[in-house]
């Protein structure tokens, strides 16, 4: 199986209608931004290259995961990274790579780039994705543990803890015994209400030495820019954390307001341990998803078609404040008006 048709570059956020008035369509945690990650990407020192080994950053990251500083790899983006071990699995013989049913379109995109066909057994793949919580569903990955324990010596598996931060229920799949043996890939600009400050990291598998120092000799200089290297400082920090572990009450608790919203409009919504969830509108007649959408969006209010994650006929939307929940649900009942 090929990704002639799989990927495509579908993303949330702003788009060529400028900054939506109210964003449903990223996962960026509504409570923010961080008030110690901003400050400390303000007070960032622009004038000047970052460390070239991130000296100090990596040891704070090492400390923070309790993890040995050279399992610590820095990354322009998650994004950056998915594209770089892709590029090494293929540059070592890779064939193959396997995805979850739903996944973020950058694993294909990445997969199609260096000539990777698509699994249909995880098997029979020598490069694996996995996403918990999972997007665009936000839920636990079915059969996670069997495939991190079913894995073979050579295979890479990379696990994508961009949403493990902002987990609102239930508890992670692996255990830290088994996280030990894959690849971790860490986006805390979401976390931290700061997605335009691009800055990523992962931690190595502890018997893949190797791979990570091919990955670092495939790495361009200075990966990182001062402010990312300042928000991913401040995100090891204990105000930071402090600040999140607060933020997550306040999600939970909007995250319920939202879901009775929704339902109200009738719109079905999906099972979802983050601070985002798939809904399935209820459409009038004659209206298709993507005309309901633009309407939505010319109202500025912009939802995430989940088409290109394999879901048709859904939206992805983030848990949001009140006052904008309810600006949701005017634009659409106006939106049905005009049908």
């Amino acid at each position: 199986m090929s990704f002639t048709h799989a990927a495509s570059r579908t993303h949330g956020g702003p788009d060529g209608q400028g900054v939506p008035l109210h964003d449903f369509s990223t996962n960026s945690n509504a409570c923010g931004p961080c008030p110690a990650a901003l400050a400390a990407v303000q007070r960032a020192d622009a004038m000047r290259y970052p460390d070239a080994g991130y000296t100090a950053l990596r040891a704070r990251l090492a400390a923070f995961h309790e993890v040995d500083e050279a399992r610590v790899l820095l990354a322009a983006s998650a994004s950056e990274f998915i594209f770089r071990i892709t590029g090494l699995a293929a540059g070592q013989g890779a064939r193959a790579v396997w995805l979850p049913p739903h996944s973020y379109g950058d694993y294909a995109q990445a997969a199609a780039a260096h000539g990777l066909t698509a699994a249909s057994q995880a098997g029979d793949a020598q490069l694996l994705w996995a996403c918990e919580p999972s997007s665009p569903l936000g839920a636990a990955q079915a059969g996670l543990a069997a495939l991190v324990d079913g894995r073979k010596a050579q295979t890479l598996v990379v696990l994508d803890r961009a949403y493990e931060p902002l987990r609102l229920s239930a508890a992670p799949t692996l255990t830290p015994q088994q996280l030990k043996h894959i690849w971790q890939l860490w986006t805390p600009n979401k976390a931290l209400g700061l997605t335009g400050v691009r800055a990523a990291y992962a931690i190595a598998p502890m018997e893949q030495a190797g791979t990570a120092a091919a990955l670092e000799q495939r790495c361009p200089s200075w990966p990182v820019g001062a402010h990312g290297e300042a928000m991913l400082t401040a995100w090891a920090g204990g105000e930071a954390q402090q600040w999140l572990a607060g933020s997550l009450e306040t999600l939970r608790e909007w995250k319920v307001r939202q879901i009775a919203m929704c339902e109200s409009l009738g719109w079905r919504c999906l099972p979802s341990e983050a601070n985002f969830f798939c809904a399935q509108p209820v459409l009038p007649q004659g209206m298709s998803l993507q005309q309901a959408l633009a309407a939505l969006r010319a109202q500025g209010i912009k939802l995430r078609d989940t088409t290109s994650f394999g879901l048709p006929g859904h939206v992805r939307i983030s848990v949001q404040p009140p006052a904008v929940q309810d600006a949701l649900g005017g634009a659409w009942r106006k939106s049905l008006d005009f049908v």
